[in-house]
C-alpha cells in the first residue's frame, strides 16, 4: 500500500467531533512496513492525539524504530504541516534527510525533509554533559 493510500484511508477514521478537521498520516519504517494514524480529539483539547503521533506509536508498538518516509493528508486549502510537537517526534525517529510529504485531499502536495521541517532540532546530543 502506498503512503498516500494508507493516510487517505485512515483519515476517514479520525475522531474529530470538535474541530471536524480530519488528518491522516502514514509512515514507512526502515523495515518497509507502513504504519498509519489519524487524529483523535478529546473534549479536554490538550489530551487529543495527532495523526503523526498515532502513526509513530503504531510503529514503535510493532517493534520498528526508524522512519524512512512520512506523508500527512488533510482537507485544507494548502498542505498542512505537522504541529511543533509532532515535528520533534518525527525527528526523534527519522534522519534529517527523510522526506515528509504534505498533501491536501484535492491533490496539492509539498515535499520537504525533516531538517526543513524542524531546523535547529533538539537532540540527545544536547544532553551529553548531563
Amino acid at each position: 500500500m502506498t503512503l498516500l493510500a494508507a493516510a487517505t484511508a485512515v483519515r476517514e477514521n479520525a475522531y474529530v467531533p470538535y474541530s471536524r478537521f480530519k488528518v491522516g498520516a502514514a509512515l514507512r519504517a526502515a523495515s518497509g512496513t507502513v504504519y498509519a494514524g489519524c487524529n483523535v480529539e478529546n473534549v479536554a483539547y490538550p489530551e487529543g492525539t495527532c495523526a503523526e503521533a498515532g502513526a509513530i506509536a503504531a510503529m514503535i508498538a510493532a517493534g520498528d524504530t526508524r522512519i524512512a518516509e512520512v506523508l500527512v493528508i488533510a482537507d485544507s486549502p494548502d498542505p498542512v504541516p505537522p504541529c511543533g510537537g509532532c515535528r520533534q517526534k518525527i525527528a526523534e525517529f527519522a534522519d534529517p534527510s527523510v522526506t515528509v510529504t504534505l498533501c491536501t485531499t484535492d491533490g496539492k502536495s509539498r515535499a520537504m525533509t525533516v531538517a526543513d521541517l524542524l531546523p535547529g532540532v533538539f537532540t540527545a546530543a544536547h544532553m551529553d554533559r548531563a
